[in-house]
């Protein structure tokens, strides 16, 4: 009986080929299949062997390429061959990935799988924008949701953000009224300041910032696209994050 393979569900990071890991680059760069998604940096992509089929599962709002329960069974199917896969996912497989979807799918048909962890959106993009999500004067809480989802509006946030807390928000840039008007109504500053982080850790990243009030104009305005975060607290207005980004932008 031949050899099933395994899945690998790896990490990519925000973009940067540079915040690999190791062990998601010599799993890369030694691959027979890789099965992306849309987020994945073309830069980290070039890695793979010629050798290498890629896959693309890319995924956007209201289009997507593959069902997720198709991409299950491609994963299952390709390990059944008896072929590896590289399961290649922006940020880290387990924050919002929908890697514990697909490594839950491989263990109920009986196929190994492995998951390789990688900086997340929000930890890689913030850092590039120095922006640092916790500071003993600001923040000693920070949460992460996802802001395009089924029953937004009937989410409890209450608490999530606010004086002392980092409030991180995923995929939020088409509800971004809806969002500010959510926390708001939470009884959130309008005064709140917020960044927005455009691209992170890539060469076309942007940092632009606002109140909360302000939010939806400055989206809509700076025409802002995926992939960025939306950070709600008061370390996005630290004076240090501020300064460091003014010199860079006078260089």
């Amino acid at each position: 009986m031949a050899r099933a393979g395994t899945i690998y569900l790896v990490g990519a990071g925000p973009g940067d080929t540079d915040l690999l890991t190791l062990r998601a680059a010599r799993l890369i760069e030694s691959a027979d299949v890789i099965v992306h998604d849309g987020l994945v940096d073309q830069s980290i992509l070039d890695l793979a062997p010629s050798s290498a089929e890629l896959i693309s599962v890319a995924k956007r709002r209201s289009k997507h390429t593959m069902p997720q329960e198709e991409i299950n069974q491609l994963l299952i199917s390709i390990a059944r061959s008896g072929q590896d896969v590289v399961r290649l996912k922006g940020g880290d497989p387990f924050v919002f990935g929908r890697g514990g979807e697909e490594a839950e799918a491989a263990r109920a048909a009986g196929v190994s799988v492995e998951i390789v962890p990688g900086i997340s959106a929000a930890n890689g993009a913030a850092a590039a924008a120095q922006i640092a999500l916790t500071h003993r004067d600001a923040s000693s809480i920070v949460s992460f949701v996802a802001g395009q989802c089924k029953g937004l509006a009937d989410q409890d946030w209450a608490g999530l953000a606010g004086k002392g807390r980092t409030l991180v928000i995923y995929m939020g840039v088409k509800t971004a009224p809806l969002i500010a008007e959510k926390l708001m109504a939470d009884g959130l500053s309008p005064e709140m300041p917020v960044a927005v982080i455009e691209n992170g850790a890539r060469p076309s990243m942007r940092v632009l910032r606002a109140s909360l009030a302000g939010l939806p104009d400055l989206v809509e305005r700076e025409d802002v696209i995926s992939p960025s975060l939306i950070v709600i607290g008061e370390v996005t207005a630290r004076d240090d994050a501020l300064a460091v980004l003014a010199q860079e932008a006078a260089i």
